[in-house]
């Protein structure tokens, strides 16, 4: 297993690529990352005048990804060419379920970029760790309703969470960051987004898409350590400062301890 090979994303932010007025309002959300997207949100017909937009409406000083249209589609190779031509673009392929079609993408693309491969279907996920694994893929997501229509399963966290968790595996076998977890579709709901952005922390995501600017604060707030989170690990790394066998909260301080406290701090320093 290799080390991490990218810093991975918290809350990327996606946005409509024919609303070029709404990119400017989307980069000043609080995002990590804009995720244009010429794929769901953009109808057939509009998908040309969508790469124009990426071409002439970039905003300035914030992390840009493409979401393209799938391989296989007539959209797929004009999308990989816009991309192609922005050196600074990361970009997302959807239907992800080929590491050779990844590798392609890479290869087209070049090294250095954000590559990362959505996940949505029963193929995609039993093949999750062959795409992690990929050089150049800097990361993953889960696709949940894509993923539900294509098993059959329902919204559940039960239904979802072999998926979950084998995306959360195949990231770290592949020495990438955590992956991402799908959006939560009721974007008027903070107490669901944060739900959701909890459940998907305590399987070990590293972060939560979104689909409106109101969403990224709610999983900002929902990834961040919570109080007791941190006092406790403050208490883990006094005791273990101590010197000799300690305990907190009547547990051993050991190795694993320690080293959870520590990630627990590294994540509030992080927020």
């Amino acid at each position: 297993m290799s080390a991490t090979r990218a810093t991975g994303l918290l809350a990327p932010l996606f946005v409509p690529g024919d609303r070029p007025e709404r990119f400017a309002k989307a980069a000043a959300s609080g995002t990590d990352a804009i995720i244009i997207d010429l794929e769901d949100a953009v109808a057939p017909a509009a998908k040309a005048a969508a790469r124009d937009n990426i071409a002439s409406a970039l905003p300035e000083g914030m992390a840009v990804i493409v979401r393209i249209n799938a391989a296989g589609t007539p959209w797929h190779d004009a999308d990989v060419a816009l991309v192609a031509r922005h050196p600074a673009l990361g970009v997302m392929l959807p239907k992800a379920e080929d590491a050779g079609v990844l590798a392609r993408l890479v290869e087209w693309l070049g090294t250095g970029r954000t590559v990362v491969a959505l996940i949505e279907s029963a193929l995609g996920v039993h093949r999750a760790v062959d795409i992690a694994a990929t050089p150049g893929v800097t990361g993953l997501a889960f696709g949940p309703a894509d993923y539900r229509n294509d098993i059959g399963c329902d919204d559940g966290a039960d239904a979802m969470l072999l998926a979950r968790s084998t995306l959360v595996l195949a990231s770290r076998v592949g020495g990438l960051a955590a992956p991402l977890d799908g959006p939560c579709f009721d974007f008027r709901d903070p107490a669901l987004t944060a739900a959701e952005a909890g459940h998907a922390r305590g399987l070990g995501f590293g972060g939560k898409l979104c689909i409106h600017p109101a969403q990224v604060a709610w999983v900002r707030d929902a990834f961040r350590p919570t109080a007791d989170e941190a006092a406790w690990a403050e208490r883990v790394l006094a005791a273990a400062g101590s010197g000799g066998v300690a305990g907190v909260d009547g547990a051993m301080v050991d190795a694993p301890v320690l080293a959870r406290a520590r990630a627990i701090l590294a994540r509030l320093a992080a927020a």
